[in-house]
């Protein structure tokens, strides 16, 4: 299973490693979150780094299952706070392509 994009992302936001989370998103990259739809690549890393409401936190993936030609990857997991008590789960849908993710459609308990 080619995860590694996929596990990489959340590893790079959890360390603040925004270059690297940027290197990992295709040109096309869409974010659907509950609360908005991020567009572009740039404008997400802007949002990861600068924007979003709580930077300390640390994601903890529980399964990570892909489909049959590893395009999309289903990523279950928690959310926890500086403290390391949970915020919420989610569930993202990764689609990756060539290598990169090009969307991610995030839902949450």
């Amino acid at each position: 299973m080619a995860d590694q994009p996929v596990e990489a992302y959340y590893s790079a936001i959890d360390e603040g490693r925004y270059d690297d989370l940027r290197g990992l998103l295709a040109p096309e990259f869409v974010h659907d979150r509950p609360d908005r739809t991020i567009d572009g690549p740039d404008t997400f890393v802007g949002f990861m780094r600068d924007d979003r409401p709580l930077t300390d936190t640390r994601h903890t993936l529980e399964a990570v299952c892909a489909n049959e030609d590893d395009s999309e990857f289903a990523v279950r997991g928690t959310l926890l706070d500086a403290d390391g008590d949970p915020l919420f789960g989610f569930v993202d849908v990764h689609t990756v392509e060539d290598g990169t993710i090009a969307r991610i459609e995030t839902y949450t308990n």
